[in-house]
C-alpha cells in the first residue's frame, strides 16, 4: 500500500475588524449596555443590541412629564396623542441621561409652550461623561417634554414635541 498523502493545513486567517466586533459585541452583553461605538484611527464601529420582550415588560416606557410656563394655557400644557410618535417628536439619538439645563439650579433650556428656533438646544444627554447638546430639528412650539431631568434614555426614545 502506498503512503498516504500528507495534506498541508494552512494557519487559520483571522480578520482583526470581526474580532473587535465579537470583542464589542461580549462587552454589551457582559455590561448590560444597549450600543457602544469605537473611533479609532478613522475607522468608525457602532455595534448596538436590542432588549428583550421581557426586558421591556419589566420596564414600561416612562409617563410623559409635562413642563409648562405659569403663564401657558392648560391648552398647551396637554401632551400629544399617543407615546410622541408623531412628526413633531424629538427622539434620542443616543442612550445616556437627560439633562433639561445647562447646570444644577440653572434654568431649563425650554419649556412647554416655549418658542425654539432650528438649531437651538433643547437639552443635553450625557453619554459616556460626554455632554451632547441635542438641538432643534427645526423651528415650533414646544407643546410637550417626555423625559424628566437626570433620569436615562434609550436610543430612538421620545424626548422633545415641537410642532
Amino acid at each position: 500500500m502506498p503512503p498516504a498523502k500528507k495534506t498541508e493545513t494552512k494557519p487559520e486567517l483571522r480578520d482583526p475588524d470581526l474580532d473587535l466586533i465579537s470583542s464589542l459585541a461580549e462587552i454589551l452583553n457582559t455590561t448590560g449596555l444597549t450600543e457602544i461605538e469605537l473611533d479609532r484611527k478613522g475607522t468608525k464601529v457602532r455595534v448596538a443590541r436590542t432588549l428583550t420582550a421581557v426586558a421591556s415588560i419589566a420596564s414600561p416606557p416612562p409617563a410623559p412629564v409635562m413642563h409648562a410656563h405659569a403663564s401657558a394655557p392648560a391648552t398647551e400644557q396637554a401632551a400629544p396623542k399617543g407615546n410622541g410618535e408623531h412628526a413633531g417628536t424629538v427622539k434620542s439619538p443616543m442612550v445616556g441621561t437627560v439633562f433639561l439645563a445647562p447646570s444644577p439650579g440653572a434654568p431649563q433650556f425650554i419649556d412647554v409652550g416655549s418658542q425654539v428656533k432650528e438649531g437651538q438646544t433643547l437639552l443635553i444627554i450625557e453619554a459616556m461623561k460626554t455632554m451632547n447638546q441635542i438641538h432643534a430639528p427645526r423651528a415650533g412650539k414646544v407643546t410637550a417634554i417626555f423625559v424628566e431631568n437626570g433620569h436615562p434614555v434609550e436610543y430612538g426614545e421620545p424626548l422633545v414635541a415641537i410642532e
